[in-house]
């Protein structure tokens, strides 16, 4: 069998290759790292400021303030999630500075992580923009968790959720929809999983001002710090 030869084609590939190389590795080079150390073992996450630039901001802003020294993983569900970043060894709540815009469904778009087993995502009440300090890390997939996509269109033609159509829907009544928001990822356990594994299998019951999910043996984050 006879090939054709392109003498600029090889060198071309070459250093279309070496460029897409470089950018990969210096987009890996970019994510910022931060390594906890908690009575029971270290983990590390990295996360994505390309993906959820204002998440990742507040969330390293409360590591360089040293927020997460000294406070507890307070809420632990097995097959769920476990929380921390909120309260400290006694369960008093920490001041934080005022919450951030949600930005779950702009990292989505991004080609951001979802909420799947080893993610980190931010913590909230049922108003979507009160994400603060508390973060969570998932333990199983939650798909029920991410964001739900807008489809185009204003009204929206057609919109499906949880079993039930929507014809017609003005974009804005689905945009701002509590609901819809889901939860921002925005990074992820790059080492330690096991530790995590381990806080989650923690037997958990009633503390402080929580009647349930609480580690019995207290877990707590004796350092974050910025690592890379």
């Amino acid at each position: 069998m006879n090939f054709k030869r392109f003498p600029g084609l090889a060198p071309a590939l070459i250093a279309a290759s070496a460029l897409l190389f470089v950018a990969t590795r210096a987009q890996a080079q970019e994510a910022p790292r931060v390594r906890f150390a908690t009575s029971a073992g270290d983990f590390v996450v990295e996360v994505y400021p390309d993906k959820a630039p204002r998440t990742v901001e507040n969330f390293l802003q409360y590591v360089k303030d040293k927020h997460y020294d000294g406070t507890l993983f307070h809420r632990v569900i097995e097959n769920f999630m476990v929380q921390g970043g909120g309260f400290d060894a006694r369960y008093a709540e920490k001041k934080t500075r005022p919450p951030i815009r949600h930005e779950g469904r702009e990292a989505l778009a991004k080609g951001g992580p979802k909420n799947v087993v080893g993610t980190l995502a931010m913590a909230r009440t049922s108003d979507p923009h009160s994400a603060a300090a508390q973060f969570f890390i998932n333990v199983k997939d939650n798909a029920f968790l991410d964001p739900t996509p807008i489809p185009p269109g204003d009204p929206v033609p057609r919109f499906e959720y949880q079993g039930r159509v929507y014809e017609n829907t003005p974009r804005a009544n689905l945009v701002n929809a509590p609901q819809l928001f889901g939860y921002t990822v925005f990074g992820k356990v790059v080492s330690g999983m096991e530790v995590i594994q381990k806080i989650k299998t923690s037997p958990t019951g009633a503390a402080g001002p929580f009647p349930s999910d609480v580690p019995q043996t207290p877990i707590l984050v004796n350092s974050a710090t910025l690592v890379k």
